[in-house]
């Protein structure tokens, strides 16, 4: 076999390949074979008809035509090997020639991963935000605390913000009561703005047995989007009463035995909590510095692919959940498609770019990712995924996702290299070291998640690969 390969651009190549006829041996023989299996000749047993009668009775060119569909892979994946390519997604090809007893010829185009130039990184300096826990914060913490140890108790009075009442509603539009539009026994906070629009105005003021009519737009059901008339009646009332902030609270709410230790664990909490937005605030801004230094060629049928896979995930799967269609989410947003397309493309852009230069890293700092590695980050993602680490170390075995899983571990290394060798300095000018802040596999698994999500929905080019 003859291999030539001809670069049409950065990201794409055209193969011309010349292979002998004699190398299509093993395809005709295994050609006559599916055809003996497939057709019947009268005088002749099934799968036992000579060769010679399937050309008379078929035609030798239905032979080639199975023979080439046989051979074909197997000749790409020879020539690719042969000229180290890294091809993406599926080659055009086109036979050229194909003479009985002489020779096949065929070119095939295909994208593939373009030759990168690693940029110097260790100049990267970015700012992050200070960690500050104020006694605000604190505060605020505690006293959601505090709300979740509310108790509540009947009141004979009119319902004032705050409290819980017990509601009946029935929703008419055009004057009929709807299908899915009568509920009893509905326990709603007022003032939370968990129902519907209007209604915390409606209930304000009425007593137990009291009731009012308002006009509110349906968020969901069988007439979501329309107006309706919805009824209202009172048929509790019931006042929130917090438990008063001392050491009592602190030793039922939690196991510290003083209202002040409880406040300086909540203290430390916030501060552990500000401390990895911090880092992962470091890392995607190194990312993007680094994505600003870095020449990398895009490959067109790989965005576009992509483009398709962010959109689809988008209306299929997020806004299918919940209950929206794309042209409501965009009047939500306050977007036009036009401005939505161009916002994916750029997305899908930057998730293209960071997995082919971390790839990159990866190869050039020679990472490898072991088994301890590998496992905390199956558990992450299947905490994410709601299905239980055995559950879904089984679904990526069966669906043959390892590959892909060491390959975000791996790109989150490179990604923790680059920000290891980066300056961070926070918004009060401090040098912040994330060393100081979280171990080494805390920081690989944080990297990783960072990686990940600039490189969310980047599926078209793993799904061509497998």
């Amino acid at each position: 076999m003859k291999s030539a390969v001809e670069t049409l651009n950065p990201t794409r190549v055209r193969l011309t390949v010349e292979v002998p006829f004699e190398e299509l041996k093993d395809s005709l023989d295994a050609a006559y074979k599916k055809i003996n299996q497939q057709v019947t000749v009268k005088g002749f047993r099934k799968g036992k008809i000579p060769a010679r009668v399937i050309d008379q009775r078929f035609g030798r060119g239905a032979v080639l035509e199975e023979a080439v569909n046989d051979a074909l892979p197997k000749l790409y994946t020879e020539a690719v090997n042969e000229a180290e390519l890294n091809p993406l997604g599926q080659p055009e090809v086109d036979i050229t020639e194909l003479k009985d007893g002489e020779t096949l010829a065929f070119t095939a185009e295909v994208d593939i991963r373009p030759e990168i130039q690693i940029p110097d990184y260790s100049g990267i300096e970015v700012t992050v935000d200070a960690v500050e826990v104020t006694d605000e914060d604190v505060e605020k913490s505690v006293e959601q605390l505090r709300e979740r140890f509310a108790s509540t108790n009947p009141v004979e009075r009119a319902a004032a913000e705050g409290d819980v009442v017990t509601i009946d509603l029935e929703a008419k539009v055009d004057g009929e009561v709807l299908p899915d539009g009568v509920a009893e026994g509905v326990s709603y906070t007022i003032g939370s703005g968990e129902l519907l629009d209007g209604i915390d105005e409606a209930v304000t003021g009425l007593e137990a047995g009291g009731e009012a009519t308002f006009t509110s737009q349906l968020k969901g059901g069988s007439a979501e989007g329309k107006d309706a008339e919805v009824t209202v009646k009172v048929t509790a009332v019931a006042a929130r009463e917090l438990p008063e902030l001392d050491d009592d609270f602190a030793q039922m709410a939690s196991e510290f035995d003083t209202l002040d230790e409880l406040k300086a664990d909540s203290r430390k909490r916030l501060e552990n909590m500000k401390q990895y937005d911090q880092a992962t605030q470091a890392q995607e801004r190194v990312l993007d510095e680094l994505l600003k230094l870095a020449e990398v060629p895009i490959p067109e049928k790989l965005l576009e692919d992509e483009v398709k896979t962010r959109k689809h995930n988008l209306e299929h799967h997020q806004l299918g959940q919940m209950g929206l269609d794309l042209a409501k989410y965009l009047e939500i947003q306050g977007k036009t498609e036009e401005e939505f397309d161009a916002e994916t493309k750029e997305q899908a852009v930057k998730g293209i770019k960071t997995q082919f230069i971390l790839d990159e890293l990866v190869n050039k700092e020679k990472l490898n990712v072991n088994q301890e590695e590998l496992t905390e980050h199956l558990m992450r993602r299947a905490q994410s995924s709601g299905m239980s680490p055995d559950q879904f170390a089984q679904a990526v075995v069966e669906g043959g996702q390892v590959p892909m899983l060491v390959g975000e571990v791996a790109r989150g290394k490179a990604l923790a290299v680059v920000v290891e060798a980066a300056k961070v300095v926070d918004t009060n000018g401090e040098v912040v070291d994330l060393e100081d802040e979280e171990d080494e596999a805390e920081a690989t698994e944080a990297a990783a998640e960072t990686a990940e999500a600039a490189t969310e929905g980047e599926a078209a080019e793993e799904k061509n690969e497998a």
